[in-house]
């Protein structure tokens, strides 16, 4: 309680301002009713809390500030006092200072909800109570500087999405309050414009020429939209729809569209393009066949449509207008010209049309037709002019125009066809002589058959495998000979390749004749365009039998082996010799023979062979021999063992060979079995049969069929024979003439340098010069003597010139 005295001044207690905002400065100003001068208590919430000067509280004189109030304070009073009476005044009324808050700041958004990209949207800064505020506005809490409206626009860009950023504002003023606490911030989230997507409604799968074609712009979420269609980025202002039709191939092209409404989102994002693309209509492709025909011909026209099923076909000639066929739904369309005239000729093409799309073709290339007026007339040829039996032969049937059979005729061309080929040639394999005689041919095609004519006839003649013949330039040679083979198949201008072969014995894997008895070994350069063939041996004259056969065409058609033809020498060999006892090639009838052959070195395996005028080659038969390891002994000589006898051996070598002749008649000439050398002495004996009775006649003898000298002892001797010398020798007298036998005269060896008769030689003709010297020495030396007498100086002359 309060002990108020009556009659004291009272203080007054001020406050400005009052109320106040938080942070604000407060004045509190106390006065007494009087003149005089107080000083001044003051104090708060209680009378006796007495407020002291602090950092909050400022007393100065009569006034107590108090700073940066935030919240409602008192009650405060004051109270003067002073030293003179009244010494104090009354306590002041109480005042209480009230704390306003501050006005607080709100962003409002124009766009409720969610905002699109692209879109502008205002904010607005609300300050409730004031005026005349300055704005501050922040976007993720960063000062816009530029901004200080109470509303801003923010455009969203078009390809934002999600977050577009946090904004908040405050405000300031002159007067109080001088400011405004900060908004909360405000957040806008975008979402992205809704795309417009094209679409082809009707038809699906490809589009053609011709056809109409409906779009769909389809926009996701909202409805009520106005639609804006481009064609190639050109607007279409008059295609409002959603949906719109085109006609291909006027307004192909790519085509975009995108919405407008007037709702919240106003616009949608432009579609993707959407090509609009034009298949070609299918072709049709024509076919006709025969083409070029002929008169009377049928002829198939057939159409088809590549890719697609099930056509309906229209076929046209010279003009479109000109239909001159039509089939039925199928694969391919087929129509005929049942029999072909020269009106047909022109230009055809066909078009298809079907029920599912594509439902039209486009017309392919137009064909020419052509019709010739004529029979077509075949061409038959063969390959070969000469044909032999095991050939083949080659028919050609040519026609000139393509697509036919073939047909072929025998003997007559009505009769039944041997056959029939779908190919222009015939061939017959492995002929025989009945294969031959006329053949003729014709070509057919089409249903019913179209035939052209018949062929010429062309004859086959056939004979039989032919065998060509064998001849040797010489059968008896000297080493170092050259011989000529010879083969000879026919006369005809057939271009022949030629096979050259010798025998040996028989192997297997190689050529063999017929019998087998021998072998076919091919000579070096076995096959040759020439029919004659040179044999030039290295060594020793190849004493054997050689064959040849000729063969021509791909693959080659051989003939036979000819017959083997014999080469043969008298002269030894290096591996064996064949000798005869008696030592002569002509002996008589009933007599014995001897033939030998004599092996040199470790020769093994040697067989006697002969060859006989037959061409019959054989060993020595047992029923005509007495063999003792290579003797063959002859008891009873008959005229069927004259030939030429040599010895062979396994490996295919052979002896010299010797010609024997058996003579039935009582004259025969003993001539030398092997040849002789030039310079030695040759005896030819004429022996009769019955040479005891008359041992020596009168006989002539005969070279080459030519009388060379009559002797009465019955032999001829040519005491130095020469090259010259070498024929055909045979003797004839009373008692009757002998066969010929060949005598052969060999070169005298070449002797090499350094032997010993070549010194011997050397001697002689030494010899020889010194005499030819001495007897004109002696000539000089009388003729010398006649003029001078001087013979003691000649005679020095001499012994000196005879050294």
């Amino acid at each position: 309680m309060f002990c108020v005295s009556v009659g004291l001044p009272k203080a007054t207690l001020t406050v400005e301002p009052n109320p106040v905002f938080p942070g604000e400065t407060v004045t509190l100003t106390c006065s007494v009713e009087s003149d005089s001068i107080w000083n001044y208590q003051w104090y708060k919430d209680r009378n006796d809390n007495v407020v002291s000067q602090s950092g909050r509280h400022t007393i100065t004189g009569d006034t107590l500030t108090i700073n940066g109030a935030t919240v409602n304070e008192g009650p405060y009073w004051c109270q003067g006092e002073r030293d003179s009476r009244p010494t104090s005044s009354s306590i002041s009324d109480p005042v209480t200072i009230t704390v306003n808050a501050l006005p607080v700041a709100s962003v409002s958004v124009s766009s409720q909800g969610l905002l699109y990209s692209g879109e502008t949207v205002s904010l607005q800064c609300v300050i409730p109570g004031y005026t005349d505020w300055r704005y501050y506005w922040y976007k993720n809490n960063q000062h816009l500087p530029d901004e200080t409206s109470k509303v801003i626009d923010i455009t969203i860009p078009s390809t934002q999405t999600g977050q577009a950023g946090q904004y908040r504002c405050e405000g300031n003023r002159v007067s109080r309050p001088t400011s405004s606490l900060p908004s909360d911030p405000v957040t806008l989230t975008v979402k992205a414009l809704p795309t417009a997507l094209v679409k082809i409604v009707t038809p699906q799968g490809l589009l053609y020429p011709g056809e109409t074609v409906t779009l769909r712009c389809d926009i996701s979420d909202y409805t009520d939209w106005t639609y804006c269609w481009f064609r190639d980025n050109h607007h279409l202002p008059i295609q409002t729809r959603k949906t719109i039709t085109i006609s291909l191939p006027d307004q192909a092209g790519q085509y975009r569209c995108d919405g407008r409404r007037r709702d919240r989102p106003q616009k949608s994002y432009r579609s993707s393009a959407l090509p609009i693309i034009i298949t070609a209509l299918p072709k049709t492709t024509l076919t006709i066949e025969p083409n070029p025909a002929f008169t009377g011909e049928k002829v198939t026209l057939k159409c088809s449509v590549r890719s697609y099923s099930i056509w309906s076909y229209k076929w046209f000639k010279d003009r479109n207008d000109n239909v001159v066929s039509q089939s039925g739904y199928s694969d391919i369309g087929v129509s005929h010209i049942s029999r072909a005239d020269v009106s047909d000729q022109g230009q055809y093409w066909c078009e298809g049309n079907r029920v599912s799309r594509p439902t039209s073709s486009q017309p392919g290339d137009p064909v020419t037709l052509t019709v010739d007026d004529y029979q077509p007339k075949t061409t038959l040829t063969s390959d070969k002019e000469n044909i032999f039996t095991g050939d083949r032969v080659t028919l050609s049937c040519t026609v000139e125009s393509p697509g036919w059979k073939f047909y072929w005729y025998r003997h007559r061309p009505d009769s039944t066809p041997v056959t029939t080929t779908s190919g222009y040639s015939y061939t017959l394999s492995w002929v025989s002589v009945s294969d031959g005689g006329q053949y003729w041919c014709r070509a057919g095609r089409g249903d019913p058959v179209y035939y052209t004519l018949y062929s010429d006839p062309v004859q086959i003649n056939i004979t039989d495998q032919p065998q060509p013949v064998l001849s040797i330039s010489s059968q008896w040679l000297n080493p170092g000979d050259s011989v000529t083979l010879s083969c000879e198949v026919d006369k005809t201008s057939i271009v022949w390749r030629f096979s050259w072969y010798r025998t040996v014995p028989y192997r297997a894997g190689l050529p063999s004749l017929s019998d087998k008895s021998y072998s076919l070994q091919p000579l070096s350069d076995n096959v040759t365009s020439e029919d004659s063939y040179t044999q030039i041996p290295a060594g020793p004259t190849p004493t054997g039998g050689y064959v040849c056969r000729a063969g021509r065409g791909d693959p080659v058609y051989d003939t036979f082996y000819s017959e083997p033809q014999f080469l043969w020498s008298g002269d030894l060999q290096p591996s064996a010799s064949l000798t005869v006892n008696p030592n002569t090639t002509q002996h008589f009838t009933s007599k014995s023979l001897s033939l030998i052959c004599e092996l040199k070195g470790n020769s093994t395996g040697w067989r006697l062979k002969r060859h006989t005028e037959t061409a019959r080659r054989s060993e020595c038969p047992s029923t005509w021999r007495s063999i003792t390891e290579s003797t063959c002994t002859i008891t009873s000589l008959t005229t069927w063992h004259s030939g030429v006898f040599w010895c062979e051996s396994g490996s295919g070598e052979n002896s010299n060979a010797v010609n024997i002749t058996v003579n039935d008649g009582d004259v025969i000439l003993e001539s030398p079995v092997h040849p002789v050398t030039e310079g030695d002495s040759v005896t030819l004996t004429c022996t009769f049969r019955h040479q005891g009775t008359n041992p020596k006649l009168n006989t002539d003898f005969y070279k080459d069929g030519t009388l060379i000298k009559n002797e009465t002892t019955g032999e001829m001797t040519i005491p130095t024979v020469s090259k010259s010398d070498e024929g055909f020798y045979k003797c004839k007298s009373d008692e009757g003439e002998s066969p010929e036998s060949w005598v052969t005269v060999r070169v005298s060896p070449v002797v090499s340098p350094g032997s010993s008769t070549s010194v011997l030689v050397l001697v002689v003709v030494g010899l020889l010069v010194a005499g030819v010297l001495l007897v004109i020495l002696l000539v000089l030396l009388v003729r010398y003597q006649n003029r001078k007498g001087e013979t003691f100086e000649m005679y020095h002359l001499i012994l000196l010139c005879l050294g």
